[in-house]
């Protein structure tokens, strides 16, 4: 019999390990992504009608790579890479970013819950976006200006992010994000913390965040080529709100609160708005399903009621071909009072009190 020479032996030896290995350490990356694209009609932007091809307008276009390494013991390491781009020019969100949407790598724990360090959302974007009627419609179905951010405006950098297990149906998260600033930490910083509750019929939802200077620079927690253009002079951001869902059937309540307050410079000013959401989910059949939503928005200034308000009704239909495929059409319209309307997601704002947007596309998973 012919004997194995050392190297040979030593060879073996390591490919068993490292088979070993292999079977403890089970890895895997998850290629996923969403492609929507489509067509939308707008009455009035700046006095005149305007047709456009338009990507994104259920869920924005995106591609991505989900890790998970097991570690034994239920723990994992686990990351996201989420790249977010515009359909109809090829170009990337989020002012060019690669990953704009997330980037974060972290440790979770079926005991202990999920740490993860990165670009990331924040509370009100975990908590309350999935309760919004424009989850079951398209993004310009949102609460104007975006200001409480569960249309995603601005994602936070520089976080530390901390999720805990689900226990009885009940989730915490929390966020703290840092401003990089040697000597003035508190310049450009973010905290937030939320929770949800699944069980049964109920769905419900709660956040509170808050942003310090946010926007005075690229390098903190919140950058200024990814933030709020519509009002200057931002030196707090306070969101807060709640909302639930209720199941009835093929049919889903909504109801929702949110109340977002800018302090602004100098110290003395201040704007704060005020959304209150009804909505109405229907399953009509497995593949066609129909959502109705009102929205109101009041702001005030320093204080005074009134100051300005908006009244917002969309009407959405899906129908999906496939688990994957779905078509729609939506329609939106907003009324403003002491001010010009202007539905979220619009190329513009009109040039009167009204504002109409029908649109209609197609969306692909994969």
């Amino acid at each position: 019999m012919r004997k194995q020479t050392l190297p040979a032996t030593l060879l073996a030896l390591g490919g068993i390990g490292l088979s070993a290995g292999a079977a403890h350490a089970q890895s895997s990356v998850t290629l996923y992504g969403i492609v929507d694209g489509g067509f939308a009609y707008t009455s009035n932007q700046g006095g005149k009608s305007n047709y456009q091809a338009t990507s994104g307008n259920e869920q924005g276009s995106r591609w991505g790579l989900l890790g998970s390494e097991d570690l034994g013991g239920g723990n994992h390491a686990v990351f996201r890479l989420e790249n977010g781009f515009n359909l109809m020019n090829g170009t990337a969100s989020a002012n060019g970013r690669i990953f704009g949407r997330q980037a974060w790598v972290g440790l979770s724990s079926d005991r202990y819950g999920t740490l993860t360090f990165g670009r990331q959302y924040n509370a009100s974007q975990d908590s309350l976006e999935p309760l919004q009627v424009a989850t079951d419609t398209v993004q310009y179905g949102t609460h104007p200006f975006d200001v409480d951010d569960i249309n995603n405006t601005f994602r936070t950098d520089n976080s530390i992010k901390y999720v805990t297990p689900i226990v009885y149906g009940l989730q915490i998260n929390t966020m703290y994000a840092l401003s990089g600033n040697a000597g003035n930490f508190a310049t450009n910083r973010s905290y937030s913390v939320g929770a949800t509750y699944a069980n049964g019929p109920w769905h419900l939802g709660a956040a509170y965040v808050m942003l310090d200077h946010p926007a005075t620079d690229t390098t903190g927690a919140i950058p200024s080529d990814n933030y709020f253009t519509f009002l200057k002079g931002i030196s707090k951001q306070r969101i807060y709100g709640a909302g639930g869902l209720y199941d009835i059937g093929n049919a889903s309540v909504g109801l929702m609160y949110t109340n977002t307050r800018f302090e602004l410079t100098p110290a003395s000013q201040y704007q704060t708005y005020q959304n209150a959401e009804a909505s109405l989910r229907y399953r009509i059949t497995p593949t066609v399903h129909a959502a109705l939503g009102e929205t109101y928005t009041n702001v005030s200034t320093n204080g005074k009621v009134d100051s300005w308000h908006y009244w917002q009704t969309t009407a959405g239909l899906q129908y999906f071909l496939s688990k994957s495929t779905d078509v729609y059409i939506d329609l939106l319209y907003q009324r403003a009072t002491n001010a010009v309307a202007q539905i979220e997601g619009a190329s513009g704002p009109s040039s009167s009190h009204t504002q109409f947007i029908a649109v209609t596309g197609i969306r692909h998973k994969f």
